[in-house]
């Protein structure tokens, strides 16, 4: 304990000094605008409980490209379509590194994972290449669309339940589910959970699970902000992230094993992704190892099932918010479905009001607010100033949709504003990039897609749906839950009644 007292104010003063010299040399270098860092904290003060907020209204001061000094890290943050179409399309290459969190290196998570692997990998390459031909292609998407119909039938058939017995509907919740057994049915030819199952049944385990995954990921980590004590730790995120991973593995692991044993056993194939997946032999002749398949799918699962559901849970709050809104989409849908039961996935692109509204939300509530954090991979001029190697870079994607330079009343519900005015979301117009754009757009984006689109028309279509009366009375809360998916805070409770 002595040494402790003794060394201390050393080890402060060492680090002070580096911190200060090192604000000294970037200062030499160009960097881009920002506000003033305090003494070895930076500008962490800055970022508050709603970074992706708290980096907007810094931007309406410093620019559209500006810096900021979280702790022992220069980050560099991009907060206007030029500017984002800057990192994401003109130096696409520069930026396409990855600053991965402390976290996602729990069971080597990132040395595996498509997300967080860096671009110049052959594992890599090689996964987002299966992904792309064998799970996202267009043809592939096109064969299950009567696989997906049935996923939103079976939503309807729980939410139809739960209108008769007169129990509000988590919309969020249910959502969340369907897309759960959507991708465990691609992959694994089998569902992971019950939407009929009651709380603490065998479903809710794999549930908690994701939720603690979520929970952890959207936690400020000390050791992001000051590498140096990353190996201790301090706050226990790595270690009960691993233990989440542990048993998510697990959970994939039965299916992988068993699948193993009916492929042993001469068994036809099932002809799903895991299959394809275990089929895989790169040019050397090597397939995936078990750790890959696991990280593999800890990613399918996690980013597709909390964006599509959180987008879907907007929506509806949007429009509940907004009843003429809710009016226009729900006569567009009664007219283009006419007395059909269900919706083909087919109908969407007659659904031109539907389309705005999901372009809409997803312009006022981006799923990642600030993408997943790119990284400099060599020093790089970008409009005028200097983005320095190993620099950490965000584009703030939810600034740019509140930007009223390029958005006319910006805090608004007018999914009109998609009538009047060609926006494509895809990576091409960076006036809306919830998914990013470049080599590292979101590979799932296709299928999310459809996904979104078929729930929210399919929920529209069958039922109206208000608001309980507590709500009605103090007003719907909006607030937002930030963390690598931006959600609701409190989740969305609707009253759903059959039509």
């Amino acid at each position: 304990m002595d040494l402790l007292f003794l060394y201390a104010p050393c080890v402060i003063l060492v680090v002070s000094s580096l911190y200060l010299l090192r604000l000294f040399t970037h200062a030499r270098h160009n960097l881009p605008p920002g506000p003033r860092p305090w003494p070895l904290i930076g500008n962490l003060l800055d970022l508050g409980a709603q970074p992706h907020r708290s980096l907007a209204r810094l931007a309406q001061r410093h620019g559209p490209l500006m810096t900021l000094h979280l702790g022992a890290n220069t980050t560099v943050v991009a907060s206007s379509p030029d500017a984002a179409r800057d990192i994401l399309q003109r130096h696409d290459a520069a930026f396409s590194g990855r600053s991965v969190p402390d976290i996602i290196r729990a069971c080597a998570h990132d040395s595996m994972s498509m997300a967080w692997l860096p671009t110049s990998s052959p594992q890599w390459r090689a996964l987002r290449k299966v992904c792309s031909a064998e799970l996202f292609a267009s043809h592939r998407l096109d064969a299950e669309q009567s696989f997906r119909r049935e996923k939103a039938h079976r939503l309807v058939t729980h939410v139809a339940r739960l209108a008769h017995e007169g129990v509000a509907v988590d919309v969020g919740r249910v959502v969340f589910m369907t897309v759960l057994n959507l991708i465990s049915g691609t992959v694994f030819s089998a569902d992971l959970v019950d939407l009929d199952d009651g709380r603490g049944g065998p479903s809710w385990e794999f549930m908690d699970m994701m939720t603690e995954f979520a929970t952890h990921s959207g936690v400020p980590n000390m050791s992001d902000f000051f590498p140096v004590v990353a190996p201790l730790d301090p706050q226990r995120l790595r270690r009960r992230q691993a233990k989440v991973f542990a048993r998510l593995y697990a959970a994939f692991d039965q299916h992988i094993e068993r699948r193993m044993r009916e492929r042993a056993g001469g068994k036809p194939p099932k002809n799903d992704f895991l299959d394809v997946l275990l089929d895989y032999r790169a040019e050397d002749g090597q397939g995936f190892d078990r750790q890959t398949l696991w990280s593999l799918l800890a990613d399918l699962f996690t980013a597709a099932s909390d964006s599509s559901a959180a987008t879907v849970e907007w929506a509806m709050a949007e429009l509940l918010e907004n009843p003429p809104s809710m009016a226009k989409v729900r006569e567009e849908i009664a007219r283009v479905i006419g007395s059909k039961t269900e919706i083909e996935e087919s109908d969407i692109s007659q659904l031109k009001y539907l389309q705005a509204v999901v372009k809409e939300t997803l312009r006022l509530h981006p799923p990642a607010p600030l993408l997943l954090p790119h990284q400099a991979e060599t020093t790089t001029e970008v409009r005028g100033y200097t983005v320095p190697k190993g620099a950490r870079v965000l584009v703030n994607v939810w600034a740019i949709g509140r930007d009223n330079k390029v958005w006319r009343k910006p805090d608004e519900f007018m999914p009109e504003r998609f009538l009047q005015r060609e926006v494509d979301f895809r990576g091409r117009d960076f006036d809306l990039v919830p998914f990013g754009s470049g080599r590292r757009i979101c590979p799932g984006m296709p299928l999310a897609v459809r996904v979104m689109h078929l729930m929210l028309a399919s929920l529209l279509h069958r039922f109206e749906w208000t608001l309980p009366l507590d709500v009605e009375r103090n007003g719907l809360d909006m607030a937002e839950k930030f963390g690598m998916v931006l959600t609701m805070a409190t989740p969305l409770q609707a009253i759903a009644t059959p039509i």
